[in-house]
């Protein structure tokens, strides 16, 4: 292989200590746009108006090269860009004597940095799937192909490698999502981080990838079935060898042929856990948002905001070598010594014996049903109401002292949720009915779903309305 290192001229490197550099890494994705297009050859009057368009697109400013002198400056932007390009080795004259042109070129060494930027800026997003359906391809003409020789199994590995490194390189640009996020202050901001962030970046770009339908695990079964069925075909195996040592006179032994197939195999199984990662990444970064969300919209309501403010005001006071003085100021407007800081639920729960933990191995503890008082509560529904609107909801449906629920009884929300609250009023002793459930019928009116329950009225109790009357 050519060592490309020594055809690189020293004047090359000038574009990394440049003022300009941004300019000219734009120019040269330009011009290597336009140079694949046109078949890898580019007159200088194309290279020129190609620079011309994309700078009529966007207002830059250059900055004096040290190599420049008064006349360079007097020439239009796109043409001191180009020479600057060409005098530093990264663009290349190639003199056509038939045609009587000058063709500019990209060489082989710069190709390598040209590509470097393309990929920087964000292209070539579908790598991986590339990779997947090149490893595809290549074991699926060795395993079906007589001609096919050991070279295309080694070619599979390079592809499966790079395709782990790829999915490795995604992994790895997920967590800087992790610290922009926290640097978002408004709950706006934190969203949009996520939408045109995270989700285009990664989810969008990346991700998606490995979650469509044409996926990485379509492949990967027809792959490993393959590869399985060859390894357990001894007399496939002879005669693959036997067809490289007669056709191309190489000495292929069935050992290196499983060799390659192992390296395969590995491969897919590190491609797997790099998936599980992502997964566990992505989930991980949905769960964070959710939370920041949460914390920015609550954070001047609940405790652990007013907790955060606190430990990061005396973070940032002790950067500033003020933390005594702030410790004074705060532990003057808080009982810092209490368990109970800002809310009546403790900081600290305090640990069970050791007795304890063992008598209790092997048993869950059972969760506390909330009762139907707190339900009411949680609801909010029961303030909504008094016993006397629901004792009349369901004194005036009776009939002859006896009410059974149909469908027709409820007919919204506020019909339901007196249903409800007369249910539970029945269960007292000063309640002017009692009901009772048919468990083995439910009533299902298109929007609410119940029991069917019948309600029929105590003799000798009144209704607080029949009590004022």
């Amino acid at each position: 292989m050519t060592n490309l290192f020594s055809e690189i001229p020293d004047a090359f490197w000038g574009l990394f200590r440049s003022g300009n550099r941004q300019i000219y890494i734009e120019a040269l994705l330009r011009i290597n746009e336009e140079y694949q297009y046109s078949n890898y050859y580019l007159s200088r009057e194309v290279c020129v108006q190609t620079l011309s368009d994309y700078l009529a697109r966007r207002k830059v400013e250059l900055a004096k090269e040290e190599g420049e002198d008064d006349f360079d400056l007097l020439e239009p932007q796109s043409i001191r860009i180009l020479n600057w390009l060409l005098r530093t080795g990264w663009l290349r004259r190639v003199n056509d004597y038939r045609e009587m042109t000058v063709n500019i070129v990209i060489p082989d060494y710069a190709a390598v940095f040209v590509d470097a930027f393309v990929r920087l800026e964000g292209g070539e997003e579908d790598e991986t799937q590339v990779y997947i359906q090149n490893i595809y391809g290549l074991v699926f003409a060795f395993f079906n192909d007589p001609r096919a020789n050991l070279s295309l199994l080694k070619t599979a590995v390079v592809n499966t490698r790079r395709l782990n490194k790829s999915l490795q390189d995604m992994l790895h640009s997920m967590d800087r999502f992790f610290g922009e996020l926290l640097e978002q202050r408004s709950y706006g901001d934190v969203l949009e981080e996520h939408l045109r962030g995270y989700v285009e970046e990664i989810v969008e770009k990346k991700y998606h990838i490995l979650k469509t339908s044409d996926n990485f695990y379509l492949y990967k079964t027809d792959i490993k079935r393959w590869i399985a069925r060859m390894r357990q075909d001894e007399d496939w195996l002879q005669a693959v060898c036997a067809k490289n040592k007669r056709l191309r006179g190489l000495d292929v032994a069935a050992e290196d042929i499983e060799e390659q197939l192992d390296l395969i195999e590995r491969g897919f199984d590190d491609i797997e856990h790099r998936i599980s990662n992502m997964d566990k990444e992505h989930t991980r970064y949905v769960r964070a948002t959710v939370a920041r969300m949460n914390y920015l919209l609550n954070r001047e309501d609940s405790m652990k905001g007013l907790v955060i403010q606190i430990l990061s005001h005396l973070s940032a006071a002790e950067e500033e070598g003020r933390l005594e003085e702030e410790l004074e100021k705060v532990s003057a407007r808080l009982n810092l010594s209490q368990l109970t800081v800002i809310s009546d639920r403790s900081l600290y729960k305090k640990r069970r014996p050791r007795e304890d933990f063992v008598q209790g191995m092997g048993r869950e503890e059972e969760e506390k049903d909330l009762s139907r008082e707190e339900i009411l509560r949680m609801n909010k529904v029961k303030n909504r109401y008094s016993r006397g609107d629901i004792e009349s909801f369901i004194m005036d449906r009776m009939r002859d002292g006896r009410l059974e629920v149909g469908a027709d009884t409820i007919r919204g929300d506020e019909d339901f949720e007196k249903l409800i609250l007369a249910y539970d009023d029945a269960m007292r002793r000063d309640s002017p009915y009692r009901v009772r459930v048919r468990e083995d019928e439910e009533i299902d009116n298109g929007s609410y779903r119940y029991p069917r329950l019948v309600f029929e009225r105590r003799p000798g109790r009144k209704s607080g309305r029949e009590e004022e009357k």
